[in-house]
């Protein structure tokens, strides 16, 4: 009987516009293996290089999940239909996506729609369902278009991503699991942007407990703080494993089985 794992590999960790444009981090989103599935987040600028480097194959996918349409999430979906269906040749897998990303001022390209099998728009609440794994859209992000984070369910494990947004009063209470993963871009509160500041994450992950918290999707002032001493802090002040992403790193969720 064959043994399945979920792991979690970081296409790129780059969380605003500055740090994308000049690729100080990689913008790639991230390439999920749960059980028999195999699922691509938010792949962003520079996407399909970072899946030929990492020397994972893109015939291989199930599905493509985008949290909402922005650039750095969405800059290489196209391309990744492409590959995900071998250029078209084989009609297979499926596009998740909000509303806006499909409809208004879409970032899907409609000739490349025909090559999927499948297309599904995530709606506040919603679930979904790719072979064996399943996910929920839990509540719409304070974004300035449609946003979700996500809920991932397998046979195995529950995890949660937190995408982009402001911070809002009941955020945490949404999301649940054993890990739980943050786009945190801010160092500071206070900037008018909707993005998650460092003490923002700290007061999620006080909320949700999680047995782990992987910090991801660094701007600028989280980058020149150095994120992976930052986390190593918020370890110390929570009592709970914090990590700060790198592009390229694996995580395998079976760390979070030992007692």
């Amino acid at each position: 009987m064959a043994e399945f794992s979920d792991t979690i590999t970081f296409l790129g960790t780059a969380g605003a516009r500055f740090i994308v444009v000049r690729q100080f981090l990689a913008s790639g989103g991230a390439w999920l293996k749960l059980g028999n599935a195999q699922i691509l987040l938010d792949p962003g600028p520079g996407c399909l290089v970072q899946v030929a480097k990492r020397k994972l194959d893109a015939t291989k996918l199930d599905a493509i999940i985008l949290s909402h349409k922005h650039l750095d999430h969405s800059g290489d979906i196209n391309i990744m239909i492409e590959a995900m269906t071998d250029g078209g040749t084989k009609r297979r897998g499926m596009v998740f996506a909000p509303a806006d990303a499909l409809n208004q001022d879409p970032v899907v390209l409609s000739y490349l729609r025909s090559y999927l099998q499948d297309i599904q728009v995530l709606t506040e609440g919603g679930s979904y369902k790719v072979s064996d794994i399943s996910f929920k859209t839990p509540v719409r992000h304070k974004h300035p278009v449609e946003t979700y984070g996500f809920i991932f369910q397998t046979p195995r494990h529950t995890f949660s991503w937190i995408i982009d947004t402001r911070y809002f009063e009941d955020l945490a209470s949404h999301y649940e699991g054993d890990l739980l993963i943050i786009n945190v871009v801010r160092l500071k509160p206070g900037a008018p942007l909707d993005h998650l500041s460092l003490p923002e994450a700290r007061s999620i992950i006080k909320q949700v407990k999680p047995k782990a918290a992987i910090l991801t999707h660094f701007g600028m002032t989280m980058w020149r703080a150095k994120p992976w001493e930052l986390a190593k802090k918020l370890s110390e002040e929570t009592g709970i494993s914090v990590i700060a992403a790198r592009d390229g790193m694996t995580f395998d969720l079976a760390q979070l089985d030992s007692p």
